[in-house]
């Protein structure tokens, strides 16, 4: 955990000895970006710590391209757009290798009167997990998130309007050590400096796409997790830009093979024992029945969490390793449910999401919807084998339309999470749609400019 690398006491050894002069401030936004302030290491002991910092509440209800959106209640013209409570929480405190004598701690979100800002998606997670402690349990969750790599740098890749970029890689490399090997020192850099800010790293390999990779870190409890996704994404990008270079995460930048991150989950009680694997069929105790059922019963309904932007529902195409079926298999790629492991590391892999996700609004869905299976006793429904592709499950939502339907009348997610959380996540997908639906795509120019 970044506690273990960075206290506060070591933070101000470290600060009086010059070895840092600026601290990150940073929260994770609805679309999963670390957002922020940096500020002097000396006032982030004298000021900062003691008494927390502020931001604009606009951060929680703004698109991508950070304009302002109509329709929001944490915050609006009508409210006067007013500051929000950035609260350190000095567990996340680290340091940033691949910037000079700089340290980040994350932060929660609340309001004036110190209630925590309940649609802000890291509360979103807290919320979830508490529910969960209050059965004992915790949950250790893994991600897996894939990149593309381009030799352009960032800047190029706007002035190009993102086309004809040079990848990496000029073929498959997926498992290649020798195509691997081709950009080793960014992945190298990649590799060493999440280690140096608190990750645990355990391996990188090529994929399919022509320059995508995948660096592995070890699972962690879930809120670590998502915290470290979180940095990792940004550091990423900066890493890349220094080296001249630029990654995308985007669930599907072209055609072919798009970026995932497969989740892995797991329960331990409050020995710190798991308690999914048990003497049931397939190994199974009766809380990973119950539990897996209710990812198959929810995941539908909670896709727009797993799934948030248009491009995210690119990905799901028949025969390209991302799922369209819900269903749930032993080993089996072609399920949205990939059940892996056996005794003590027995645990699923939720296939849904892409590189795009926000890791606390995925995780915090996983739970709910295993607590749902939890609570209703569901009962698990037999292991699909051999195709999924090619079967007869229910379909992964194939539009963010749809998802956003289904997110907005389902009343497992408003039991869950709450009315002003489904409200505004719901308006969150409703403005991405618009934009969506007002853009003149390239694709409609190429049809269209001549010959129509």
């Amino acid at each position: 955990m970044p506690s273990a690398e960075l206290t506060l006491d070591r933070l101000r050894e470290l600060i009086a000895e010059g070895a840092v002069d600026t601290v990150v401030l940073a929260i994770t936004d609805m679309q999963g970006r670390l957002q922020g302030k940096r500020v002097a290491a000396s006032y982030f002991l004298s000021d900062v710590v003691p008494h927390a910092a502020e931001g604009c509440g606009y951060l929680l209800a703004v698109d991508i391209d950070m304009n302002t959106v109509d329709g929001y209640e944490v915050s609006s013209w009508d409210s006067g757009y007013g500051d929000l409570v950035f609260v350190p929480d000095l567990t996340t405190l680290r340091m940033v290798p691949w910037h000079p004598a700089t340290a980040m701690v994350q932060c929660d979100l609340a309001h004036h009167d110190g209630r925590p800002v309940a649609v802000s998606p890291r509360q979103i997670l807290k919320r979830q997990l508490e529910r969960l402690a209050g059965h004992g349990w915790t949950a250790h969750v893994g991600t897996e998130l894939e990149f593309i790599v381009f030799r352009d740098t960032y800047e190029q890749a706007w002035e190009k309007n993102y086309q004809a970029l040079t990848p990496v890689n000029q073929y498959n490399v997926d498992y290649s050590i020798l195509g691997t090997a081709r950009i080793e020192p960014l992945l190298r850099r990649l590799r060493n400096e999440m280690a140096g800010a608190g990750l645990v790293v355990e391996s990188a390999k090529g994929e399919c796409n022509l320059g995508q990779h995948e660096i592995a870190f070890k699972y962690a409890d879930a809120l670590t997790t998502c915290d470290n996704h979180s940095v990792y994404k940004t550091g990423a990008k900066e890493i890349a830009a220094q080296e001249g270079q630029s990654l995308t995460f985007m669930a599907k930048y072209n055609e072919r093979e798009g970026n995932s991150c497969h989740i892995h989950l797991s329960l331990r009680d409050e020995a710190g024992l798991p308690v999914m694997p048990g003497d049931g069929p397939h190994g199974f105790s009766r809380t990973m029945e119950h539990f897996l059922a209710g990812q198959l019963a929810c995941l539908a309904e909670f896709s727009l969490l797993l799934a948030p932007n248009i491009n995210s529902y690119k990905r799901y195409v028949d025969g390209s390793f991302a799922p369209t079926a819900i269903a749930w298999g032993r080993d089996n790629r072609t399920c949205a449910l990939r059940v892996v492991g056996h005794g003590p590391s027995l645990r699923f892999e939720n296939r849904v999401p892409g590189g795009d996700v926000n890791p606390y609004l995925a995780v915090a869905a996983l739970i709910a919807a295993g607590l749902h299976g939890i609570e209703q006793q569901l009962a698990l429904e037999p292991e699909f084998t051999g195709n999924a592709y090619a079967g007869d499950a229910p379909r992964v939502p194939t539009t963010l339309r749809d998802a956003v339907a289904l997110f907005e009348n389902s009343a497992a997610a408003t039991e869950a999470f709450g009315k002003d959380v489904v409200q505004h996540y719901t308006h969150a997908g409703r403005t991405e749609l618009a934009a969506h639906d007002a853009a003149v795509t390239d694709w409609e120019l190429r049809r269209g400019f001549e010959r129509l």
